[in-house]
């Protein structure tokens, strides 16, 4: 917490922007549930779009990161909007090296059990599918599992559909990535581990999404099959590991970290979500609430 935001906070009643984006019209349902405990705290909350030119982000004591989903086709803008936000949670910093997936790299070099990865560069020679096995194909920046397409090489109708989607990627300048389809998405599913101002918080079971090759998305992010999780002791160490491993000194006020099962059954990172995560507070008694509370401990609000 800055000592600006310090100050601000005792001059009056503090204010926080649950930052959304316009395509959505307001705040997500689940970030929906998070005005009430941050009212109870004395604190008054609004839900302005990031792009809204109209809002004065100074005058808010802390600026959340939520339901941004649609700064993809518009990285650099949102990244520079980041920057100017005096109080921004997470940090800007931490954004910019959160929104392009080749971090995944980095944690792997770092140690952290990571999903194979191939980057598809832009100014690479044209890349040839695999002979077989089952393979995700999806952009380096991007966010809802829009434009992820799931191949079967073996196929070749499916090889030949997959040459198109990096292709695709690769005519408009972005980088995009190829990986193993891990088969344990269809039976465990994916796990998702909330932490709240550094700890673990609850954690949630995501549902196969990708049932064959990219056909396209209506909106901003493709519809999930979500339910309560008790995750395993090495999910959370793998989760601890990787947030461990995130580079910057400043603490994170929330984060998601995506595992699914390895072919050898331990887990594996996926993604790790540091920028406008789904949190899914409506899936455990009381989230949204430590939610609130780790807000009002970063404004210096006494706990209700």
């Amino acid at each position: 917490m800055s000592v600006s935001s310090l100050s601000a906070a005792t001059r009056g009643v503090p204010r926080v922007a649950l930052v959304t984006c316009q395509e959505l019209g307001g705040p997500d349902p689940d970030d929906a549930l998070l005005v009430e405990p941050l009212r109870a705290r004395g604190i008054t909350v609004t839900t302005p779009a990031w792009d809204d030119g109209t809002v004065n982000w100074p005058g808010y004591d802390l600026v959340v990161l939520r339901s941004t989903w649609d700064y993809v086709t518009r990285r650099p803008e949102f990244l520079a909007w980041a920057r100017s936000v005096p109080a921004l949670a997470n940090p800007a910093g931490t954004v910019e090296w959160n929104t392009d997936k080749r971090y995944l790299a980095e944690l792997a070099a770092a140690g952290v059990p990571v999903v194979p990865t191939r980057y598809l560069d832009p100014t690479d020679p044209p890349w040839t599918p695999p002979a077989e096995g089952e393979y995700v194909i999806k952009p380096a920046i991007g966010a809802g599992s829009v434009s992820t397409g799931r191949y079967d090489l073996a196929d070749p109708e499916h090889r030949a559909k997959a040459f198109r989607h990096a292709a695709r990627f690769r005519a408009t300048g972005r980088v995009s990535m190829v990986q193993p389809y891990l088969a344990a998405v269809d039976t465990y599913g994916e796990t998702g581990l909330v932490f709240l101002d550094g700890r673990f918080s609850h954690a949630v079971r995501k549902g196969p999404m990708l049932s064959g090759p990219d056909a396209g998305v209506t909106g901003l992010y493709r519809p999930e099959e979500i339910s309560a999780r008790q995750p395993a002791a090495a999910e959370l160490a793998v989760a601890e590991k990787a947030l461990a491993a995130v580079p910057g000194d400043t603490p994170l006020l929330y984060a998601r970290v995506d595992l699914l099962p390895g072919p050898d059954g331990d887990p594996v990172l996926v993604e790790l979500e540091l920028t406008e995560p789904s949190l899914f507070l409506g899936y455990a008694p009381g989230a949204a609430t430590r939610l609130a509370e780790a807000i009002a401990a970063r404004l210096g609000v006494l706990r209700s």
